[in-house]
């Protein structure tokens, strides 16, 4: 394990139970927006209250920060950001994206399996003042910012399981 590691002994990865075909309440395979080689784009089950359908995008290895990040996935994962937050204006019809990314748990780090936020941004949306009030969304809420992704991505979003 990495000198930067924080996961605890016999983490059971959320992202890459998704991977595997494990769903549960916060990870469906219709969650899934886009797979490449490399990385893969969901929508997040959690959101802040002005900001609905904004999606993680991640290694599909598993990689714990960017401390320990390969090139290759590096830039497989920042491409699909880049694709994410652009195709998010078009589908969404935002006015912005915000992105964020958290290592260690001085860093707010909270999943073990690095990842990126990218948020629909809207004018006095106050995203980063209402961090509190977000909340976790069930699949019904999640899936209808995914059908709009992914017919704005373009892109395949099923796993090679």
């Amino acid at each position: 394990m990495p000198a930067t590691s924080h996961e605890p002994e016999g983490y059971d990865c959320p992202f890459c139970r998704l991977q595997l075909g494990v769903f549960n309440e916060r990870n469906r395979s219709s969650d899934v927006i886009a797979v490449t080689d490399h990385a893969y784009a969901r929508i997040a089950p959690k959101w802040w209250p002005d900001n609905p359908g904004a999606v993680l995008v991640m290694p599909r290895a598993h990689i714990e920060n960017i401390y320990d990040l390969p090139t290759a996935d590096g830039h497989a994962m920042w491409d699909l950001v880049q694709r994410v937050a652009t195709s998010m204006r078009t589908a969404y019809g935002c006015e912005g994206t915000s992105l964020r990314q958290h290592n260690e748990p001085a860093g707010n780090q909270d999943v073990w399996h690095l990842h990126v936020h990218v948020f629909p941004r809207y004018e006095n949306d106050r995203l980063y003042q209402r961090h509190e009030d977000s909340h976790w969304v069930g699949p019904s809420e999640r899936e209808p910012y995914a059908l709009k992704l992914r017919g704005a991505l373009g892109m395949p979003y099923q796993f090679d399981i």
